[in-house]
């Protein structure tokens, strides 16, 4: 019997939620577990790395069949509300002792703490629910991250249509991470990030993303505004105190996508990315933003698999050009790669081991003077998680920084200037 690839997804949903719902394990999974009455383990090998399920479950539009079974019972076959208010909430408390100190670029004045109490490190409150047999809504607020509380911000909020026309093509829209069509940072087990996708400027932009399995591919493509999601500019000209606002701050677009396959065992993917960014002012240790839009461009490669579904493994590479990109040099093109690779072993329901390599060299940024000389990076993290429940881990990390440090030689404080070696402890919940 031949199946197609929707026809494949559906079935191997269907399979699954009879075997999840066959679970006598702790409901965890903070909404879905809730809706589905299912085990957080039907979805997450590890909180919060996803299984084989967990991405079907994302690639089936963030929904089971029988999700209908949740809403309420109108009589109006055009209305589909969600039975109560799909919230879920996750929470982070960490203690660090760190080498770390903050450095004022520009004056180098230092603080410094050897010993943080950083709790609460993120409160996030989390929204999803399918609206129609195609339309899903997701979204995410944090109310405090990193210390910064009494303000709230939101990062992932997005809409997405499981098939557009009936053309088997998926669009979404809105707020989200150019980087997901790789490894999703919000699904790591190690507390240190996946640095690459930071630096390179591939993490949280608005715009669309239209995705299609063909074959043995997955094909994504999508356009960004390409300057993050905190631009909020008035319109004002011509008139007064217009009530619309303008999220991008010119009218070039960057153009991303990523085309991925699996080969045997190995699941490998080629990402693109190109636009426009702004230039870097003279002077200031490079904090100022200039007047002149830049070319921008992001190549990536990605490889993951895993050993007998207990040892996970995962690399990135990106190459980075960005041409004209400070002032100071405005005829010189700036190249730079970076990436990482991990490895994830769950020996068992209670334990979780993780290994993340992050790399990076600044190539022709360095001895600019600015701080994007601190895009040179070379630390590897060692994470140890123990779940109380599924949905519920205690986490301790130590990251050793291979880097040395470099003294202070130009007119601002940028570099390597201290060592970013630290030992970690703490809680991380969803519920």
């Amino acid at each position: 019997m031949h199946l197609t690839h929707h026809a494949r997804m559906r079935f191997i949903v269907q399979i699954a939620v009879l075997w999840a719902a066959s679970l006598q394990t702790a409901w965890a999974m903070p909404e879905f577990a809730r809706r589905y009455s299912l085990s957080c383990a039907a979805c997450h090998s590890a909180f919060p790395r996803l299984n084989k399920f967990g991405e079907q479950f994302v690639a089936n539009n963030m929904r089971l069949p029988n999700w209908k079974d949740g809403t309420v019972k109108t009589g109006d076959d055009l209305l589909a509300l969600p039975a109560y208010p799909p919230l879920a909430v996750r929470a982070q408390a960490y203690v660090q002792a760190r080498d770390g100190k903050s450095i004022d670029p520009v004056t180098g004045a230092t603080d410094s703490a050897t010993t943080d109490f950083q709790s609460p490190y993120l409160i996030k409150l989390l929204s999803s629910a399918p609206l129609s047999d195609n339309i899903t809504y997701y979204f995410y607020a944090i109310l405090a991250e990193k210390g910064a509380n009494g303000e709230a911000l939101v990062e992932d909020a997005w809409f997405r249509h499981g098939d557009i026309f009936g053309s088997g093509i998926s669009m979404q829209l809105g707020q989200f991470q150019l980087s997901d069509l790789m490894f999703p940072r919000e699904t790591r087990l190690p507390f240190q990030d996946f640095m690459a996708y930071r630096m390179a400027g591939i993490t949280y932009d608005r715009g669309v993303l239209f995705d299609r399995d063909i074959g043995p591919f997955e094909f994504g493509l999508g356009l960004s505004n390409g300057n993050g999601i905190t631009d909020n500019l008035n319109i004002n000209s011509p008139g007064y105190r217009r009530p619309d606002k303008m999220f991008d701050n010119d009218n070039s677009k960057t153009v991303f996508g990523r085309i991925g396959t699996e080969i045997g065992p190995v699941s490998l993917g080629l990402f693109g990315a190109s636009g426009k960014q702004r230039s870097i002012a003279l002077g200031n240790a490079g904090l100022d933003s200039g007047t002149r839009n830049t070319n921008k461009h992001v190549v990536g490669l990605d490889l993951s698999g895993d050993f007998g579904g207990k040892t996970y493994w995962y690399a990135q590479y990106l190459w980075n050009r960005w041409d004209g990109f400070l002032d100071a040099n405005p005829g010189r093109d700036y190249r730079w790669q970076g990436g990482f690779a991990g490895v994830d072993y769950l020996p068992d329901e209670r334990w979780a081991f993780s290994l993340l390599y992050n790399y990076a060299d600044a190539g022709d940024l360095a001895n600019t003077d600015t701080i994007y000389e601190g895009i040179d990076m070379n630390s590897l993290s060692l994470t140890a998680s123990y779940y109380f429940m599924r949905n519920v881990k205690a986490i301790a990390e130590v990251n050793v920084d291979f880097l040395k440090k470099t003294p202070q030689t130009g007119t601002y404080w940028t570099g390597h200037l201290t060592k970013e070696n630290y030992v970690l402890f703490g809680f991380d919940a969803a519920f």
